[in-house]
């Protein structure tokens, strides 16, 4: 692969790395609030209704999980940079064919070829 090429690639990694970091911390942030009341700014101290409290518990769940995903994409891009290093960068991690560039296009981060990711998600 050209250095243009991989320079191309390098910065959108390093982007796409910054801007999921942002959303992990954005995320947790709104995840580990304290309580109920110090999320919604609310200075009552009524009880709430339970309910309440399960839907509160869900969106809780639910962005702990969001946050696990962006987590394990930014594990993928840590790998990729370290490819883009060692000159592996666009080979598959299976079979050592060279990943398509619309494909690396697509998933930046992308160690296999389509065939070897089908092949992967098939089982």
């Amino acid at each position: 692969m050209k250095k243009a090429d991989l320079k191309v690639y390098r910065d959108q990694l390093i982007a796409l790395r910054a801007r999921l970091r942002g959303d992990v911390n954005t995320m947790a942030d709104a995840a580990l609030k304290k309580s109920r009341s110090e999320a919604n700014g609310d200075l009552s101290s009524m009880p709430i209704h339970m309910a309440d409290i399960g839907s509160d518990n869900f969106e809780q769940e639910f962005t702990l999980s969001l946050m696990e995903n962006d987590e394990s994409t930014l594990d993928r891009i840590e790998v990729a940079l370290e490819r883009l290093e060692d000159g592996t960068y666009g080979q598959c991690e299976e079979c050592g064919v060279r990943i398509p560039k619309a494909r690396l296009n697509a998933i930046p981060y992308a160690t296999l070829c389509i065939k070897c990711a089908s092949e992967a998600e098939r089982g």
